[in-house]
């Protein structure tokens, strides 16, 4: 990859979903990753939340044995995450927020107003050789206080953005949701902090998002394993990828015309 190259990082919770639903051992999230990154996947993200709802312990110590790509492992500010973090040190820790009764994650962190609670979390983690990230909205006072914590990464909730983009993808909100996510990938990179994206994405919603020349990174995971049930999770990963792919190539092709 060059300097310029979309990294796709695949988050594989939703392959455990459907095994939790019946309980067992299959589907396989570890089977899942294999395959991922044998489609073409740069990164792998799994997110141990406190309930196990999806996946577990088990799962997150087999993936840090099994996979050779990197695993970003999403988790909550709690003292039980962070010495699972510390335990198995995977190659970055995104830290995010959770709420018990959400379906999925509602929001980004307020980690302007968390600073005094992530600050040692933010340390340990860096201390310990572990890549920190936080989840936040594409918001300047959310990347300032990134800076602030020491958190070299920060991801973009794009959930916004993408609902509006269901909505009307032409329309006055899905444009501005796009521009703050714009705005914000290029503020991060003022702020010297590698820029990475994701929730809710799809084939269509990502072009706009992968065209943005400041992001480095996205994770995606539902769409492509809800994807995966009609198309098999080969080909789901690698059409993404080309999409990404080309929307990255067309919009730095625009900046040079």
């Amino acid at each position: 990859m060059t300097d310029k190259d979309l990294r796709l990082g695949v988050n594989i919770d939703h392959v455990a979903t459907i095994r939790n639903a019946r309980g067992g051992g299959h589907p396989d999230p570890v089977r899942a990753a294999r395959q991922a990154a044998a489609a073409g996947a740069d990164g792998i993200t799994a997110h141990l939340r406190e309930d196990r709802r999806h996946i577990s312990d088990d799962d997150i110590q087999r993936l840090i044995q099994s996979i050779e790509l990197p695993l970003n492992f999403e988790m909550a500010a709690t003292q039980e995450m962070l010495q699972i973090a510390l335990r198995h040190r995977p190659h970055a820790a995104c830290i995010v927020p959770e709420k018990r009764q959400e379906v999925t994650t509602e929001g980004g962190l307020d980690a302007d107003r968390g600073r005094e609670v992530l600050k040692p979390y933010c340390d340990r983690l860096a201390e310990a050789g572990i890549r920190v990230s936080l989840f936040i909205d594409p918001d300047s006072r959310q990347l300032e206080a990134a800076r602030a914590l020491g958190a070299p990464v920060v991801e973009l909730h794009t959930g916004a953005y993408c609902e509006a983009f269901i909505e009307d993808m032409e329309g006055p909100r899905a444009r501005d949701e796009l521009v703050r996510i714009q705005d914000a990938a290029k503020l991060a990179a003022d702020l010297g902090l590698e820029c990475h994206a994701g929730h809710g994405l799809t084939y269509d919603s990502v072009k706009p998002v992968a065209a943005i020349a400041s992001l480095v990174e996205l994770n995606i995971g539902h769409f492509l394993i809800g994807e995966a049930i009609y198309v098999g999770l080969d080909s789901a990963i690698k059409r993404m990828r080309a999409i990404m792919d080309e929307a990255r190539a067309d919009g730095l092709g625009a900046r040079r015309a």
